[in-house]
């Protein structure tokens, strides 16, 4: 067994109690709001696995509830749920601590917007807690909304009625919402309204699973621990930033949902742009949540408004072949577009956010290209600029791209790099799925990694503009090959902000 992979007994109590899994007579309820669905099955039911199985739930102390409208028994939302847990090659290693885990889940079924099942929860909650010995007031109760937004406001008024904590000696009621956060700055700013008119900000925790992600976590200690990146981060050094996502396959079989939202609200306005506050963000005082999320915050305002000539949008052909989907939507699948961002560190460098799906490959990098080399006695140039690359997905890795001298008896230049890939380096490690290291945080009370009311604001403020232009047509999305690069128009975009590419060097991920 690897050393990051540890079982729930092999947990000391110092190390869960730092981490907020152990808390004397502190029973602590997991509330999985739309148990049934995708997201619960998929991302948080497994989750949850994870980190008890890694020690991180006391299983003394917690006790997990899901709730939806289907009418299941305990029993059924566990075999729904099993196959998602675990895979088959480490199935019998397992065995023993799924089923403890299968059998801390109990269900209640009801709908979302009537005191009757709300009551019925809080009533299976408040049994948990008396068979803990908790004293009252001192539970945990966390509400993990895996529900369309549409659903939140009466959920989260029922949450409020019905269960939550009912003092704070101590305990605490939380509520977890997935994105999307609204469709535009008005929606966002209502939905926004009618959960903060419920719950404080600081019980509200708005998940982003890319704030999770390894590579992204490491961003703050990569650019304010490294003596060496300090004078180089900036517009004197570094002539462009691309963010990149790329999916390998199309909508497949939810291009109805997919059309109301689109690739900007999806993807961009999101998970690309929070990777761009933690690229661009000036250092915080401290580590504490909110001098890190006020960072983020003054990068999302110094930014001006998005021009249509900075912009290119693409539709994969085939697209409209879904029956869910408009014969003249305009909906795009791909969009490039650029960001600038008005401040003493930025100003001139363009910050380019990629993203598209049935793409010719599957990633998510972070790419810093820096500028040309005054004097070039070499006259290397051509071969490419210095480039400093974090991936995100898949293979982990970070890598700087440089010129050194091409091994031989002659003066000749090549491109190589140097080279950090996790699996190679940390080969007894296992990096945790980004919803376990987001749900240990919201037990643990940080927010650092969750997405304040402002911030959103500001975010919406920056895309809905344009979001409105491309729903009036004024922006036409254009037709792509499934399998390409997108449109030819967005690699003239790049070229007209400044990227230079690089021909005839390509990066391999090392093998072990």
């Amino acid at each position: 067994m690897g050393s990051g992979q540890w079982h729930v007994e092999k947990r000391s109590t110092s190390f869960l109690k730092e981490y907020g899994a152990v808390s004397e007579s502190r029973s602590l309820s997991i509330i999985v709001l739309g148990a049934t669905g995708d997201l619960a099955k998929k991302k948080t039911f497994p989750a949850l696995f994870n980190l008890y199985h890694q020690g991180f739930l006391n299983p003394d102390e917690v006790h997990i509830f899901g709730y939806a409208r289907t009418k299941l028994s305990d029993q059924e939302l566990r075999d729904k749920i099993r196959r998602y847990l675990v895979d088959e090659k480490n199935a019998s290693e397992k065995a023993e601590t799924l089923s403890k885990f299968l059998q801390l889940i109990k269900y209640v079924s009801g709908p979302y917007d009537s005191e009757d099942g709300f009551k019925r929860l809080d009533k299976a909650i408040s049994e948990h807690e008396i068979s803990k010995k908790s004293s009252q007031g001192s539970s945990r109760r966390l509400f993990y909304l895996a529900l369309p937004p549409s659903v939140y406001p009466p959920v989260c008024k029922m949450i409020k009625e019905c269960c939550t904590n009912k003092s704070d000696v101590g305990g605490w009621t939380r509520i977890v919402v997935e994105k999307p956060f609204g469709k535009d700055l008005e929606s966002a700013e209502q939905l926004s309204s009618q959960i903060g008119g419920l719950f404080d900000e600081t019980q509200i925790y708005r998940i982003d699973h890319y704030l999770g992600k390894e590579l992204v976590q490491n961003m703050l200690v990569l650019r304010f621990a490294n003596r060496f990146f300090l004078p180089l981060w900036n517009r004197d050094n570094i002539a462009n930033v691309q963010i990149v996502f790329r999916e390998d396959f199309g909508t497949e079989g939810r291009g109805g949902y997919f059309d109301e939202y689109g690739i900007i609200r999806d993807i961009i306005q999101n998970h690309l742009l929070q990777v761009l506050c933690l690229v661009a963000m000036e250092k915080p005082i401290s580590l504490k949540p909110e001098h890190i999320r006020d960072e983020k915050v003054k990068v999302l305002q110094s930014v001006i408004p998005i021009k249509d000539k900075e912009v290119v949008l693409g539709q994969y052909e085939g697209y409209r072949d879904d029956p869910t989907v408009p014969n003249d939507s305009n909906t795009p699948t791909f969009a490039t577009t650029i960001l600038r961002i008005d401040n003493e560190r930025w100003e001139g460098v363009p910050f380019i956010l990629k993203a598209g799906k049935a793409m010719g490959s599957k990633k998510a990098d972070i790419r810093i290209q820096f500028k040309d080399v005054p004097g070039d006695i070499f006259k290397c140039q051509k071969q490419g600029r210095n480039e400093f690359v974090i991936r995100l997905q898949p293979s982990e890795a970070m890598y700087m791209k440089l010129t050194v001298k091409q091994p031989g008896l002659e003066m000749q230049t090549v491109q190589s790099e140097l080279d950090l890939s996790y699996k190679q380096r940390y080969q007894d490690v296992s990096i945790p799925e980004a919803y376990e290291r987001l749900i240990l945080d919201t037990i643990k009370g940080d927010q650092q990694h969750f997405v304040r009311r402002d911030e959103l604001k500001a975010a919406w403020e920056i895309f809905t503009p344009l979001l409105h232009r491309i729903e009036k047509g004024e922006v036409k999305s254009i037709p792509y090959k499934p399998g390409s690069r997108g449109p030819t128009e967005a690699d003239q975009l790049l070229e007209k902000a400044g990227y230079l590419q690089t021909h005839g060097y390509m990066w391999i991920p090392p093998t072990l």
